[in-house]
């Protein structure tokens, strides 16, 4: 019998059998990829004894054609009531028209942490030489920083007056025909994503926390993150966790938690991979580093990723990459991002056994060199098939 998933007293999440789970097909390639990424994530949690109703809900081109708006009150109610949903790609204009639909999802059930892990599969194509030291997991805040949208377009009367206001208040002296854009970063928000991140690596046995900041240069926001990180690793994590500057690099059994410039993250990454373990960062940051990440492992095109507020319980699990509209409706792309996405999804609802054969057959399945078209480019002598025909390929190494 269908239940909806419920939180309970602890925090935790009460899961039925077979929980009502909304989804949203997504733009351009989501009439592709979600379908076949559905049936994996059903043949998995059947092996189980476990079903899941679905339930479509609308948003983007498919909402707006059926009801007249880009993301209905109605989705965001489901999602919101049935704590859980999973969403395709959905498109946004750039430079005008509407908001990012992603970003008002995540805002409007104040989502605000941004889960990517990064980990290479065997066998996918790599432009790294040891594409297998990459491991790790980026905490990207999700509701602060310049994604908040509180922007003034050059030239309006709003960026005049703010310009204005900026000269008389502080003698800031900016330029008449600048847009601009305000970057709020709090101690409440830094502190609950740095706080999930750290519970995260208690929970998950990971033995080192990056802070990613820019805080040499914008100190008194990304460089007020990084202090509010050790504080809290100081005030409340001091059984479990250290600073590096608190143990001179040595924290015995806790965690050591240190934190990198940005651009140096960046490099490093690269070069060390293996240094990195958890990550937690802002959101530009999270949005730079997690896509730079994923191109040293296969691509965004199999990158997943979560949406989640660990408060609420509310979490939305989501493909990353974009619409690719002129390859909609071929049955060609790869659907692994969605349906890794799917993966992240099932671990949070504690499905582990069907979360973790989803991973090995997809391994499974490129290993035995099946593949999309854009992994059998980048490979020789491999079976190319579609998009529905990689998903039935996956079920067979269930």
């Amino acid at each position: 019998m269908a239940e909806t998933i419920t939180l309970g007293p602890d925090g935790e999440l009460n899961v039925p059998d077979e929980p009502v789970i909304p989804y949203i097909e997504g733009d351009g390639i989501g009439v592709d990829i979600w379908p076949a990424a559905r049936s994996v994530l059903d043949a998995a949690a059947a092996r189980h004894g476990r079903r899941i109703a679905w339930k479509e809900v609308l948003a983007g081109q498919k909402g707006y054609d059926e009801t007249g708006e880009w993301l209905p009150a109605e989705t965001v109610e489901a999602f919101r009531s049935h704590l859980i949903g999973i969403k395709g790609p959905l498109a946004t204009p750039v430079g005008g028209g509407i908001r990012s639909l992603n970003v008002a999802i995540r805002r409007i059930l104040d989502l605000y942490v941004c889960l990517r892990p990064v980990r290479w599969l065997a066998g996918v194509p790599s432009p790294v030489k040891e594409p297998h030291l990459v491991d790790m997991v980026i905490f990207r805040e999700n509701t602060e920083d310049i994604y908040t949208g509180l922007e003034a377009a050059s030239g309006s009367p709003e960026a005049a007056r703010l310009i204005e206001l900026l000269a008389d208040a502080f003698g800031w002296e900016i330029r008449p025909d600048a847009g601009l854009g305000i970057k709020p970063v709090s101690k409440f928000g830094s502190q609950r994503l740095q706080r999930a991140a750290l519970d995260y690596a208690v929970r998950r046995g990971r033995r080192r926390i990056h802070w990613v900041h820019k805080g040499n240069i914008m100190k008194f926001t990304e460089g007020a993150f990084r202090t509010w990180g050790y504080e809290l690793v100081r005030e409340e994590y001091s059984d479990v966790a250290v600073g590096y500057h608190d143990c001179g690099g040595d924290p015995g059994d806790r965690i050591l938690v240190s934190d990198v410039i940005t651009d140096i993250a960046l490099q490093q990454v690269l070069t060390r991979p293996d240094s990195f373990d958890v990550i937690a960062t802002m959101n530009l940051n999270g949005d730079y580093l997690s896509d730079a990440l994923a191109a040293q492992v296969g691509g965004i095109g199999i990158a997943p990723g979560a949406n989640i507020n660990y408060v609420t319980g509310c979490g939305v699990f989501e493909a990353t990459h974009g619409t690719a509209p002129k390859y909609a409706g071929q049955d060609r792309v790869n659907p692994s991002s969605l349906l890794l996405s799917g993966v992240l999804m099932f671990e949070h609802l504690g499905w582990q056994e069907a979360a973790d054969d989803i991973t090995a057959a997809v391994e499974a399945t490129v290993g035995d060199q099946i593949v999309t078209y854009d992994f059998a480019r980048l490979m020789n002598g491999v079976t190319e098939v579609k998009c529905s025909e990689f998903a039935a390929a996956v079920i067979d190494r269930l």
